[in-house]
């Protein structure tokens, strides 16, 4: 019997093949997406020194969401974690999707990133 490969190792699978090439500086670090089923995370990532710059996620309490697994919700994700960059004086970022499809959540959140001043 064929065994069939769950759709989370495969995500990892692209998300390894991603980080090969793609890594956070100091100048640019990475902005790195998580999305559950439930919730969607971001982080700026600055990889040379293993520090997490900022961060923001459907959790948050100043976002006052109900439901973290939606388009909306995503959006204002990627608005706050552009705002908490602006703050910690981030301009420049390098996306990574985490091995997810450019569509949906995940693209909300980067498009809602980019209108609120990130680079990318």
């Amino acid at each position: 019997m064929i065994s069939k490969v769950s759709k989370n190792v495969k995500r990892l699978k692209r998300h390894y093949r991603i980080r090969k090439n793609l890594s956070g500086t100091p100048t640019a670090p990475r902005l790195n997406v998580f999305r559950s089923n439930k919730q969607i995370y971001a982080q700026i990532i600055d990889d040379v020194n293993g520090k997490t710059l900022c961060s923001a996620s459907s959790l948050d309490k100043e976002l006052g969401l109900k439901n973290g697994s939606n388009v909306a919700a995503a959006a204002k994700v990627g608005e706050l974690v552009a705002k908490r960059a602006k703050e910690a004086k981030i301009k420049t970022v390098v996306f990574d999707r985490g091995g997810y499809l450019y569509h949906g959540r995940v693209q909300a959140l980067a498009d809602a990133a980019r209108a609120a001043g990130l680079e990318f």
